[in-house]
């Protein structure tokens, strides 16, 4: 490898970056709405789409780790013998990302995101939900744009469709279970939850990128498999992290005020045998005083002193990093060189994110 993992990660991010503008500039140009629109009527202006680009634009902007796009295109890499160019298609992974945490952060009722207000606050509600639906159609536009024939844009169209209902079936099973606080999921619930919501656009970027690689549909899915529990393996940690230094640009507990059923909940009720104990009746009372007192409530604290004297915190985190670290390994060794440049940074970009 001529450079270090983070300049060689760096050089793919600012391709990445290009891309990402080109489907969602600054501002609106005419080939930009022509490829986003078709033929429009001439009363409709720029003003007219500012509603779509600023809420959706401003996000991006941003930031946030950008390793679902990156790890697509090191996927392709991995199996290196395809002639659809990765980065030509990473929108769908980042948008898609991007347009989620827009609904997220309305259903959860959140404030902020990356350590701004939410779009929903800053744009209002009506804008936000509109802006963040465009943007999951707007994602598709990239595939237009492959190398190919109708058929392997066909593929592309199935995978990323699928990938989405699938998102909003996880997002679904955790809107039953945050609104209802003496509902508890099992963990086999939990992660099938997980699976989608979360794991599904680590499936698809795993999944786009091998077929852009060139590998075949067989492959594909076996890869898309391993990737939902690296994806897993990531939200967890992700619970851990809200219930101990917080979350960059969030409030640590904030899961608590949102009624989440993380992982480290569900481990501490299992383990405490709490069906039918006051220890269920004890968190959900704490999580009901903390939605109604919001992030300052003293019960946030008192439910997190509570999962961290069980354990149940640190085995979660166990779980997870286990979870990550096996998996990685089975994701770079499915296409039999582990020992490439490609196998190399997949599995240094993993081992980054987990710090």
């Amino acid at each position: 490898m001529k450079n270090d993992i983070k300049t060689e990660f760096q050089n793919r991010l600012s391709k990445i970056e290009s891309v990402l503008k080109k489907y969602l500039p600054e501002n609106a140009n005419d080939a930009w709405k022509t490829e986003s629109f078709g033929k429009l009527d001439g009363c409709i202006t720029d003003e007219h789409m500012r509603n779509l680009i600023e809420p959706t634009g401003k996000l991006i902007s941003l930031g946030g780790k950008r390793w679902r796009p990156l790890l697509l295109v090191l996927c392709s890499e991995l199996v290196g013998r395809g002639k659809i160019d990765a980065y030509e298609i990473t929108p769908l992974v980042e948008f898609a990302h991007n347009a989620s945490l827009i609904h997220d952060d309305i259903e959860d009722c959140a404030d902020t995101r990356r350590g701004q207000p939410a779009a929903h606050i800053t744009f209002g509600i009506d804008t936000a939900l509109n802006a963040g639906s465009w943007l999951y159609f707007q994602a598709a536009t990239c595939i237009k744009n492959i190398s190919g024939d109708e058929k392997t844009k066909n593929i592309f169209y199935e995978l990323f469709l699928e990938e989405l209902r699938r998102l909003h079936l996880g997002q679904a099973m955790d809107i039953l279970w945050h609104r209802n606080p003496t509902m508890l999921p099992t963990e086999d619930e939990y992660r099938a939850m997980v699976r989608n919501k979360t794991g599904t656009l680590a499936r698809l970027a795993v999944k786009a990128g091998v077929l852009a690689g060139g590998a075949d549909r067989e492959k594909a899915d076996a890869a898309g498999k391993i990737a939902e529990d690296i994806g897993t393996g990531f939200q967890i940690i992700d619970d851990v992290i809200n219930l101990t230094s917080g979350n960059p640009g969030k409030k640590r507990g904030d899961d608590i005020v949102e009624g989440k059923k993380s992982l480290p909940v569900i481990i501490h009720l299992s383990n405490a045998n709490s069906e039918n104990s006051s220890e269920k009746e004890k968190l959900a009372k704490l999580f009901e005083k903390a939605r109604e007192e919001g992030i300052e409530s003293s019960a946030v604290e008192e439910a997190i002193s509570i999962l961290e004297k069980s354990g149940s915190i640190d085995k979660a985190r166990e779980i997870g990093n286990k979870l990550i670290e096996e998996k990685s390994k089975e994701l770079v060794n499915l296409f039999g060189n582990a020992d490439s440049d490609a196998a190399k940074l997949i599995t240094g970009l993993f081992k980054m994110l987990r710090k």
